[in-house]
C-alpha cells in the first residue's frame, strides 16, 4: 500500500464501473444510473460533451493478461466520450523506451498524461517533467516516487488483497483445529508481493488456530504457477487453504492441482480473471473465491484524466477538484456474488 494511503479515498467495489463512480466527472446535477458494462463505450444517459481533451496513455508491455486489460479499459472508456482523443502508445518493459514514449507525448502537448509505469521509481524523472510542462498526470497503479510527479493517484489494494484474502480463508476455517494454509506468491522483487503477503500475514494473526506452514514465489505466468504449485504440492501433503496472488499463474497452479488429484483444500486466486470466475461460478474443483485487484481502474484513469482536462470535479463528491489519490476495493468474488462480478472478469 503506498505511503500516500492516509491520503486516499477507498472506493467501496472494485466492480463498480467508471461510469458509476466517477459518472463523467461533470456536473452537480443528479445523476442516472449508468447499467453499461464496465470499459462499455456507450455513454451515460446523462453525460454531456465538454472542452475537448487529448490524453496520453502509456503503459508497459501487455504481456499478462490484467496488463492487457488495463489497456481495453481505458481505450473502451475513451471511446465512450466524444470529447476525448486518445494518444496511445505501444507499451514497453524497458525503462528507456517507456520514458521515450511518454517524453513524445510530452511534446505532442497532449492535454493530460495518464502513466502506468513499467518501474515508479525509474519513471519518476519524467512525471516531474510532465508535471512541470504544464501536463498534468495521472499516475495508475504503481506509484512514482515523488508525489510531484503526478496530480492523481489511482491503483489497487496490494495490503488490502492479502487482508481480504486471509480473512476470508480465516472465516471459512475458523472452527478447524490446526489448520493449515499455504501461498503461491507473485514475484518476491516486486513491492507489491511483500505488501500482498504481508496483509495475509496480518490476517491470518486474528485467527490462532491458523498457521501458515509454507511460501512459494512465482512469476505471475501460466508455467511458472504450475511449476511452483507442483513443488508446493509435493511439500505438503495435507493443508486447508491456498492463497494464490494472481490469477494467470493461477491457471498453472490450477493444473498442478489436477495433476496430483488433490481436492482437498480451498483455494483463493487474485486480481479476478474470467477464468477464475467462470470456475468460482462452476463450483467443482478447490478455487473458491478471487480477491480483485481490478484492471478498470484504467476507465476510472481516463475519467479522471477527462475531468483534469475540462477543470471539473468527481460527480457525488463535494470539492471542485478530483482527489489526489484513490485506493480501489479489493472484493472478494465468491459462488454467491460472482454473477455481479463476472463483466469485469479479463481474459
Amino acid at each position: 500500500m503506498p505511503e500516500t494511503s492516509r491520503r486516499h479515498l477507498l472506493l467501496g467495489g472494485a466492480a463498480v464501473s467508471a461510469g458509476a463512480l466517477l459518472t463523467a466527472c461533470t456536473s452537480n446535477e443528479p445523476k442516472a444510473k449508468d447499467t453499461a458494462p464496465v470499459g462499455s463505450a456507450a455513454p451515460a444517459a446523462d453525460d454531456k460533451p465538454g472542452t475537448p481533451v487529448t490524453i496520453g496513455f502509456a503503459g508497459p508491455q501487455a504481456d499478462h493478461g490484467w496488463l492487457n486489460a488495463i489497456n481495453d479499459n481505458a481505450e473502451r472508456r475513451a471511446k465512450k466520450y466524444s470529447d476525448v482523443t486518445l494518444e496511445i502508445t505501444e507499451g514497453s518493459n524497458d525503462t528507456a523506451t517507456q520514458i521515450g514514449q511518454v517524453q513524445t507525448l510530452i511534446n505532442k502537448k497532449v492535454d493530460v498524461l495518464v502513466i502506468l509505469p513499467a518501474d515508479g521509481k525509474a519513471l519518476t524523472q519524467i512525471g516531474l517533467q510532465a508535471m512541470k510542462a504544464g501536463i498534468p498526470v495521472i499516475n495508475l497503479d504503481r506509484i512514482f516516487a515523488s508525489p510531484q510527479a503526478y496530480r492523481c493517484w489511482i491503483g489497487g489494494d496490494n495490503y488490502g488483497m492479502g487482508l481480504n484474502a486471509g480473512n476470508f480463508i480465516g472465516e471459512q476455517l475458523k472452527d478447524k483445529p490446526n489448520a493449515t494454509v499455504v501461498e503461491l506468491a507473485g514475484m518476491d522483487s516486486l513491492e507489491l508481493t511483500k505488501q500482498r503477503t504481508q496483509g495475509f500475514d496480518d490476517a491470518l494473526k486474528n485467527y490462532p488456530n491458523i498457521r501458515k506452514v509454507a511460501r512459494q514465489a512465482a512469476d505471475f505466468t501460466v508455467e511458472s504457477g504450475q511449476a511452483k504449485m507442483a513443488q508446493l504440492l509435493q511439500a505438503q501433503p495435507k493443508f486447508d487453504a491456498l492463497w494464490n496472488h494472481d490469477d494467470d499463474q493461477g491457471v498453472g497452479a490450477l493444473r498442478a492441482v489436477a495433476q496430483a488429484g488433490r481436492k482437498d483444500f480451498l483455494m483463493v486466486g487474485g486480481a479476478g480473471a474470467k477464468s477464475a470466475m467462470d470456475a468460482i461460478k462452476a463450483d467443482t474443483g478447490v478455487l473458491k473465491a478471487t480477491v480483485l485487484y481490478p484492471p478498470t481502474m484504467a476507465a476510472s484513469a481516463i475519467d479522471l484524466a477527462r475531468a483534469l482536462g475540462q477543470k471539473k470535479g468527481v460527480g457525488g463528491m463535494s470539492e471542485l477538484e478530483i482527489p489526489a489519490s484513490i485506493t480501489l476495493y479489493s472484493a472478494v468474488v465468491t459462488k454467491e456474488n460472482v454473477d455481479e462480478y463476472l463483466p469485469t472478469g479479463f481474459s
